[in-house]
């Protein structure tokens, strides 16, 4: 109370001195505003006088109806001292408000609806002494909003709405290190925070860093897959495009901070492209759902890729998906079928040039006619899993027998169905696979006592891809829907399960794949009907 009287005192005893004196001669006062030698005050205004004459130093627009502050409003008010905006319909201080006020000493702007301001807002005003944002809507400041108020002896922020999180913990740090006399300001929230001061609070440990994912680049290929892999420090990306007929080789472009063309690999109705580092050459596979799929290699003195292998498919209809992998020093790949007449193939890596036997060659048939959809490989306690995903039945594990060198069927994941995809990602240690249902809820189950154990159900319809991926120490699941937004999950440490974190529009994504170049981090995502996405994964100060 006794702050507010100060305060008041401080505005009549300013009006009462600027206003004492009257003109010597006419001047001329804007409608409905009354003037003295220095003063001009104007109550009841919709808007703020645009030029007033160049002796007033004191200018007070009161109990009105004015709705904004432009920039450049006070331009042509060099001269002024004081300003009082009290009780009017300002909602906003933008960037450089008060520009051309280098001799502002007064601020007042009380009982408004102020709720945003800019960090810019107070730019200039190094003269500035008193400053009052009383009882108005404001929950958060910008970082460094006082930056420019050298000369800052009082300021007044009651009757606001601050909310005493991690945004405002600069104004906490500002507030302890000021020398300005600063009115008791109160926390409106949290709930556990309510009514406490906002100077009394211990500054937040740690940073207030979030993160954000931000469209970086529209790839105008409609596509399956996309698969990443550097070769001699470039990145490149391998979509497959079944509409275009083609394996797309994309390049990282340093320069440009963009993926540009570098190949293009023609087929039929291409589904899949794979690559991998064999001996120090890039090999990739593309499968096709006609005509056969093939090996391309990479020749460095044409500069493109070229066939190298025709794979035989003996057993493969209608393949899906493809997983690489090494397991006791040697390559395999598996193409997954999901045809009803077809069978899910491991191919093995030989190299006999004596036989004319280098490539890769079929190795086991597994799962016979059980349309599967996706594979992944999985390491646990020094043995490899294989899990198979199907759409007519839950998804089998088969375990890799070191003495036949051979899977063979070890068990299965029940209470699920209609599985389109099956990845794997380890949190502190601990093994997860994340299952898209196209019908149901998708799951994330966990690996304990050497079976998967179901820890979280996400709320899907529609689900073609549950992808997870980390950056720094942030994991992520990607949602993937035919019928809605992509959903982004964050992990949470305290709970230890995913919670909705941010939407990102992708039509009808097929993959999500983690792209770290340049000291940037981004997820490449293919569309079947639309373009590909890059999005870019940025860090956000959330105390700015």
């Amino acid at each position: 109370m006794a702050h507010a009287a100060r305060w008041s005192a401080v505005v009549f005893v300013l009006l009462c001195f600027l206003g004492a004196a009257e003109s010597r001669r006419n001047v001329k006062c804007p409608s409905g505003c009354t003037c003295s030698k220095e003063t001009l005050i104007c109550v009841g205004a919709s808007q703020i006088p645009r030029t007033i004459p160049t002796e007033i130093n004191s200018l007070s627009v009161v109990n009105g109806s004015v709705a904004e502050i432009t920039e450049g409003m006070f331009a042509l008010m060099p001269s002024l001292q004081l300003l009082l905006l009290n009780s009017n319909s300002l909602t906003a201080i933008k960037d450089d408000a008060f520009s051309g006020l280098s001799h502002l000493e007064y601020l007042f702007i009380e009982r408004n609806k102020i709720d945003t301001i800019t960090k810019n807002a107070f730019r200039g005003l190094r003269t500035l002494t008193h400053l009052s944002l009383a009882n108005n809507k404001i929950r958060f400041l910008p970082r460094d909003l006082f930056f420019d108020l050298d000369s800052l002896l009082e300021l007044d922020l009651r009757g606001n709405s601050f909310q005493c999180t991690c945004e405002n913990k600069w104004l906490m740090m500002w507030l302890k290190n000021t020398n300005a006399s600063v009115s008791d300001v109160f926390c409106a929230g949290p709930s556990d925070m309510k009514g406490k001061r906002l100077n009394d609070l211990p500054i937040p440990p740690g940073e207030c860093i979030s993160t954000d994912f931000v469209r970086h680049q529209s790839i105008p290929i409609q596509s399956m897959s996309a698969d990443i892999f550097s070769f001699k420090e470039d990145i490149f990306v391998a979509l497959a495009a079944p509409n275009s007929n083609s394996c797309v080789i994309m390049e990282w472009d340093h320069i440009e901070m963009n993926f540009r063309k570098f190949d293009n690999i023609t087929g039929k109705s291409v589904v899949g492209c794979k690559s991998f580092l064999i001996e120090n050459h890039v090999l990739i596979i593309v499968t096709q759902l006609f005509g056969g799929s093939h090996i391309y290699k990479f020749d460095e003195q044409q500069n493109k890729f070229t066939k190298f292998q025709t794979i035989e498919v003996f057993n493969i209809s209608k393949p899906n998906d493809m997983e690489v992998f090494q397991m006791d020093g040697n390559w395999y790949f598996l193409i997954v079928d999901s045809s009803k007449a077809g069978m899910s193939t491991l191919y093995k890596w030989t190299d006999l040039p004596d036989r004319n036997e280098t490539g890769f060659y079929s190795y086991q048939f597994l799962h016979e006619w059980f349309r599967d959809t996706d594979a992944e490989i999985v390491e646990v306690d020094g043995k490899f899993y294989l899990v198979l995903a199907s759409r007519s039945q839950s998804p089998v594990i088969y375990l890799w027998n070191k003495s036949t060198l051979k899977f063979i069927l070890h068990s299965d994941i029940p209470n699920v169905d209609d599985v389109v995809s099956v990845k794997a990602f380890r949190v502190e240690g601990e093994l997860f696979l994340a299952l898209a249902c196209y019908i149901g809820d998708s799951k994330v189950i966990k690996w304990v006592n050497k079976q998967f154990t179901e820890v979280q159900a996400l709320p899907s319809r529609g689900a073609m891809i549950l992808q997870p991926f980390t950056f720094a120490d942030r994991h992520y699941l990607a949602l993937g829907s035919d019928y809605s937004f992509t959903q982004i999950h964050l992990w949470d440490t305290e709970t230890k399960t995913f919670h909705k974190f941010k939407d990102i529009y992708v039509q009808s994504p097929r993959s999500f794949t983690v792209v770290t170049t340049d000291r940037r981090s981004f997820i490449f995502s293919s569309s079947l009907k639309g373009k590909s996405m890059v999005f870019e994964h940025v860090f956000v100060d959330l105390s700015l």
